[in-house]
């Protein structure tokens, strides 16, 4: 029973909520562990999913990967309750505290140093992560029609779309990609279908590797907030920017700022060097 729970909240990520393969998979990955080691019965009219035998058997992972095992099952559980009208307790689902890691960035020099390495195809998979802050998956899907000479519409988790002012400098940029490559419907196109997740991530993360740094997709995603906040951007508008779903996601970004004006701060005040020495 609890196996065909997990198919249907699946099929519901997949078809109503629109999230990406990816996700979809890493939720199957967490709940398919869940349901081999948890219990799940009825009592007192009410269903009871006991997660004691299942913490224990992920005791030994790193807290993040069980905070986010955890996550995914809670979420499962409010499917149930509010999907499946099903009377659900859920037992030993308390939190465990997770480490912070602030985002890294990319400095803008080499974004700029990695834009003269690879086709045309690939520059743009820069230009548009670096400039519209997008997530791998949503410049995967990412549609010509989508992008127009002064907003693009992105199609971001649980099919949510937000609105994204494109920089003038891309306007040209874009005009000329879309005339060279002619894109039947996705922005990025290989013999007429789409192209993957893990080939842009492959040739976008291959032209940094040109210049000797190693850098993620979602780095410049990273690097497209925190300009944004350091030049004076209000943090809710780089949230809705972003499609965080709430201001604590976004807020993460402004305790990287602080950490960058402490290590500047600690560097060049005549009193820290004096003190360093």
């Amino acid at each position: 029973m609890l196996k065909r729970y997990i198919e249907e909240f699946l099929h519901y990520l997949d078809k109503i909520r629109g999230y990406s393969q990816q996700s979809i998979r890493t939720y199957e990955t967490a709940l398919t562990q869940m349901e081999e080691h948890a219990h799940f019965y009825e009592e007192q009219e009410c269903w009871q999913l006991d997660l004691t035998p299942f913490r224990i058997a992920v005791k030994n992972q790193n807290a993040k990967t069980i905070s986010k095992k955890l996550s995914a099952v809670r979420s499962f559980a409010k499917f149930l309750r509010e999907q499946k009208k099903l009377p659900l307790k859920v037992l030993a689902d308390s939190s465990i505290k997770v480490a912070q890691t602030l985002p890294k960035p990319v400095a803008k020099k080499y974004i700029d140093q990695a834009l003269q390495h690879g086709d045309t195809q690939v520059l743009m998979m820069i230009l548009l992560t670096y400039a519209l802050g997008l997530r791998i998956s949503e410049l995967s899907s990412l549609e010509a029609d989508d992008v127009g000479e002064e907003w693009a519409v992105v199609t971001g988790k649980g099919a949510k779309t937000r609105t994204i002012p494109v920089h003038p400098f891309l306007r040209g940029e874009i005009a000329a990609y879309k005339q060279k490559y002619a894109p039947k419907r996705f922005f990025f196109e290989q013999d007429g279908a789409k192209l993957s997740q893990n080939s842009i991530r492959y040739r976008i993360e291959k032209s940094f590797a040109a210049i000797g740094i190693k850098v993620t997709p979602h780095q410049l995603r990273h690097s497209f907030a925190t300009d944004l906040l350091e030049q004076g951007a209000r943090i809710k508008d780089v949230s809705e920017l972003l499609g965080h779903e709430s201001l604590a996601s976004t807020q993460i970004y402004t305790k990287l700022s602080k950490a960058k004006k402490l290590s500047a701060y600690m560097q060049s005040h005549p009193l820290c060097a004096k003190e360093q020495k």
